[in-house]
């Protein structure tokens, strides 16, 4: 009887072709990795890009939000299932490299030129990050820098032979690295809450668009679609829509579709979209950098325009995805477009353009002179049709979303236009900050044509470093705002400069004079990177700080103060309160269009009425409710009061009870009790009478 734990013999062919399948699994897998942060953005750039163009086009045939969402969803995935399919047939076997060491050259720097514009690099970041002294020292320093920077880069580039083709491709555990930190931010995007004034109009609308299946074309913050829209918020972000149509669909609120499924999606795409601008432009060391990157916008926040700021807490307001994900995929997406010359890159960036409109109308400022660096970097080294199909590609769709809502819905008011406006030395500070972290920024800034791999990326750099730099000489913002009325929103120019991953680039310096041993150049940059990080840590203000307006929970929650979210919620399921509008404590209404669209309030945000001209009655009386209800010390007299109430037709008036005033003032004001509600949060609610 043979032996059964004897060996079995298998032939040697059937043995190689064993051994040979293990190597192709594991290359597979890593390849599939590696492309994965590039495939995840791509897709959806696409996918996104066809919901604007589909929101856009339903204006047409006055399609239902809701139409347009499931025809998106089915487009979206028959289109994809193609696009994978297309994918693997066109796939090859590429051998994956990492990225430490140098990359294509791209030529020599002449060094009798180098090292003053380093010094007057260092001396712009310097003095701009210093209070008490005068501007005209960084705005001269950096001209300075940024020309030197220019001429230098288009002489290297010129005579480098290869030009500055991206020839090398991310390595399987550095973008399973990055993977990995894009999915614990969107976890933590489930916990941080910051509540910001703008969420009233921003997750309104997608409120307003759940509970009614229509894009409110005028005005819903303060009335029934009666008054005129705000002119500075048209309805061509289709963002706010998609939170909407998405609740509508499968059945949630609107508020949970934007924090609890849109969030997290958009926070990992925006780490992704980061990691791919580090991992394009770093000569070495890119997760290195990306790590610095990802600390800077963690630890630098509190201030309400810095760049952290717009990162997690705000992604899900266009504006935060266009600056966090959008900018560093079109630097992205150009620098592949100009090396290689592809349609289908020309085609991303026409799609990332789309994306931009969808997300806020804030792209039509940033997006000319973002592609207007990357021209200019075009344009330095000859290459002049491509700087002007680059202009076209990104520019097309924008311009013509705008001149189509302008011309159907008309100007924008000059008095929102103009409502603020921030010189070269405010703009630099309120968002390049001052002290060490405005030092460092401008080390970012005008050092990184230096800092990023040579080729197209220091020649696009430079531009970028060039076009900020005229930008912020006194008296060209003070033109800009003259001859587009954007006062209001210049302070943002500085958006268009891939800001946070250059200041991440700074831990990628290399020190020619150190032996070439590539353990100890590794040392240097991981001890550059503590530094920075420590800097950040020092001098910041983290994101989960209070100082940032920042709350964290200890599971996922809406982000609103509890408080008032309960009260709210409260007040819509009162089961006798009179119809009419509701006058509560301004922090109440507020929030209420976040809650239901069913309650409308009389005032959902006092710096909205600037568009309506605050002298007028429709504001006035506004003002003067929301005064009383607040319990300010000065009040108007009770019969202003109850005229008001009479001509925007209040039916509940609800205070806390800590207003005396108000609860005394109540029978005079025809205002009968109904409900309350007990501490914490104690809340006395009154139905006016005839």
């Amino acid at each position: 009887m043979p032996n059964v734990d004897s060996q079995v013999m298998v032939p040697d062919g059937v043995r190689e072709r064993s051994a040979e399948r293990e190597p192709a699994r594991t290359g597979r897998l890593s390849g599939l990795v590696a492309g994965l942060p590039a495939f995840l953005t791509d897709a959806a750039v696409y996918a996104f890009a066809l919901w604007t163009v589909l929101y856009h086009a339903a204006f047409l045939f006055d399609l239902a939000p809701s139409v347009t969402f499931v025809v998106w969803l089915v487009c979206s995935v028959a289109l994809g299932g193609l696009a994978v399919f297309l994918r693997l047939r066109r796939r090859s076997a590429a051998a994956s490299a990492d990225d430490d060491g140098e990359r294509a050259a791209g030529g020599v720097l002449d060094r009798r030129w180098l090292l003053p514009t380093l010094a007057a690099a260092v001396l712009a970041a310097v003095t701009a990050g210093v209070d008490r002294v005068s501007w005209w020292v960084p705005a001269v320093a950096g001209l300075a820098a940024a020309t030197g920077a220019v001429l230098l880069l288009r002489r290297a580039w010129l005579a480098s032979p290869a030009g500055g083709a991206v020839t090398s491709r991310p390595g399987a555990w550095q973008s399973g690295y990055a993977l990995v930190m894009a999915g614990l931010v969107g976890v933590a995007s489930l916990f941080l809450a910051r509540n910001t004034p703008d969420d009233v109009f921003y997750v309104g609308k997608s409120v307003w668009v759940a509970e009614r299946d229509i894009v409110p074309l005028r005005d819903f913050l303060f009335t029934e679609q009666v008054a005129a829209p705000l002119s500075s918020q048209p309805p061509i972000a289709s963002i706010e829509v998609l939170a909407g149509a998405l609740g509508r669909v499968f059945g949630i609120h609107a508020a949970s579709a934007t924090w609890y499924v849109l969030l997290p999606v958009l926070a990992v795409l925006a780490v992704l979209s980061l990691w791919r601008l580090v991992q394009a432009w770093a000569p070495r060391r890119a997760a290195l950098a990306f790590t610095v990157a990802l600390a800077f916008l963690a630890f630098v926040c509190g201030d309400d325009a810095a760049l952290g700021t717009f990162h997690l807490p705000r992604l899900y307001e266009g504006k935060g995805m266009f600056v966090s994900a959008v900018v560093p995929l079109m630097w992205v997406y150009l620098t592949r477009w100009f090396d290689s010359g592809s349609r289908r890159e020309l085609a991303r960036i026409v799609a990332l353009s789309i994306v931009a409109t969808g997300l806020t109308s804030t792209s039509v400022m940033i997006l000319p002179l973002l592609v207007g660096a990357a021209g200019f970097g075009m344009l330095l080294v000859g290459r002049w049709r491509s700087a002007l199909l680059a202009g076209v590609a990104v520019m097309t769709y924008p311009i013509g979303s705008v001149i189509v809502t302008r011309l159907t819905m008309g100007p924008m008011t000059s008095v929102i236009a103009g409502a603020q406006f921030f010189d070269a030395e405010g703009t630099y500070r309120r968002t390049l900050l001052l002290g060490l972290l405005g030092v460092i920024c401008g080390l970012g800034l005008w050092c990184g044509p230096f800092l990023v791999r040579r080729g197209t990326p220091a020649l696009f750099a430079a531009g970028a470093t060039a076009t900020m730099s005229v930008l912020l000489v006194p008296g060209v913002l003070e033109a800009l705002s003259a001859g587009s009325g954007l006062a209001a929103v210049l302070w943002r120019v500085p958006w268009f400069v891939p800001l946070p991953a250059l200041v991440g680039l700074l831990c990628t310096v290399d020190v020619p004079a150190l032996p070439r041993v590539a353990a100890l150049r590794a040392a240097v940059g991981a001890v550059l990177a503590a530094a920075l990080v420590g800097a950040f840590a020092w001098a910041g203000t983290p994101m989960w700080d209070t100082r940032s307006f920042v709350e964290v929970h200890e599971q996922p929650t809406w982000k609103l103060p509890q408080q008032r979210q309960k009260i709210d919620f409260w007040i819509w399921q009162l089961d006798d309160r009179p119809s009419g509008l509701l006058l509560a404590p301004s922090t109440l209404m507020r929030t209420m269009p976040i809650i239901t669209s069913e309650v409308r309030v009389v005032m959902a945000r006092d710096g909205y009425l600037v568009d309506y001209d605050m002298q007028s009655q429709f504001a006035q009386d506004r003002l003067k409710l929301a005064a009383f209800a607040d319990g300010k010390e000065q009040i108007a007299p009770v019969s202003e009061l109850a005229a008001a109430m009479d001509r925007l037709d209040v039916g509940t008036v609800c205070v806390y009870n800590g207003n005396k005033r108000a609860r005394e003032l109540a029978p005079e004001l025809r205002l009968e009790k109904f409900a309350s509600r007990k501490a914490p949060g104690a809340v006395t609610c009154y139905r006016r009478t005839v």
